[in-house]
């Protein structure tokens, strides 16, 4: 089995890659109104730099970065 090996990314890149958001602007309101959790913690940072096994959820969608179901859309 391959994991997949992803570069550093940010918040709002990481709302878009995983299909949950249609635009960076999208992306950025919904941070900025406190919709995301990283660690379940509420993040209101778009620019928040993500590791991996960090645990994203938004809208009851949950991904763990660099897990295999954090694959894209």
């Amino acid at each position: 089995m391959v994991g997949i090996k992803l570069s550093p990314m940010k918040l709002d890149q990481f709302l878009k890659w995983k299909g949950w958001v249609s635009t960076g602007g999208e992306a950025k309101q919904r941070i900025q109104m406190g919709e995301v959790e990283v660690n379940g913690s509420v993040e209101t940072r778009r620019g928040h730099q993500l590791s991996s096994g960090d645990r994203v959820v938004l809208a009851g969608e949950e991904s763990v970065v660099g897990s295999e179901n954090a694959a894209g859309p």
